[in-house]
């Protein structure tokens, strides 16, 4: 059984061109996601890995490039917020990684840190490049031209989709 098995939602996209999937935890996952959230069982965890298109190549250098990756991570932070606002508010528990730090923003209890290009890697089978001394995420449409962050849930995939439609209607016009 390959780790495609593990994907619940396919890629879907929100109106403002976000990216995301709904995948179960896959085995080889489970390492990273328990350091991530220590003494939260791992029973039942999604991981929603997300995908915004930059308008620039994000390896590059520059102001331009700060700025792009300002206004994805601002557009991600206001989307995840409110997915996992309504997952909580529902009884579920429910976090998301500040893009830049690679921390969960809810649950806080961890210095480990959250590898986005990994889990693209593992959960969606995106190609990596080594850039420097870093790897990072080759999208199959963007290429390095990509923004990656991630939520978790432990939550029913119908209360996610919802959450997550939710949260795409009450976004849309300032997003």
């Amino acid at each position: 059984m390959g780790e495609a098995a593990h994907t619940l939602l396919g890629v879907q996209t929100t109106p403002w061109g976000l990216e995301y999937s709904i995948h179960e935890c896959p085995r080889r996952h489970r390492d990273d996601v328990a350091a991530l959230f220590p003494g939260t069982p791992l029973d039942g965890m999604l991981v929603i890995p997300t995908c915004q298109h930059a308008q620039v190549d994000l390896v590059q250098m520059g102001e331009r490039v700060e700025q792009e990756k300002d206004r994805l991570l601002e557009r991600f932070m206001e989307f995840a917020k409110a997915v996992c606002e309504r997952l909580v508010a529902l009884g579920h528990w429910a976090d998301y990684i500040d893009p830049c730090s690679g921390l969960p923003m809810i649950h806080r209890e961890t210095n480990s840190v959250y590898g986005e290009v990994a889990a693209l890697s593992t959960l969606l089978g995106y190609r990596t490049q080594n850039a420097g001394c870093c790897k990072i995420t080759l999208h199959p449409k963007w290429g390095s031209s990509v923004y990656p962050a991630s939520m978790f849930a432990k939550a029913p995939l119908e209360a996610v989709r919802a959450a997550i439609d939710e949260a795409v209607a009450a976004l849309k016009d300032s997003l």
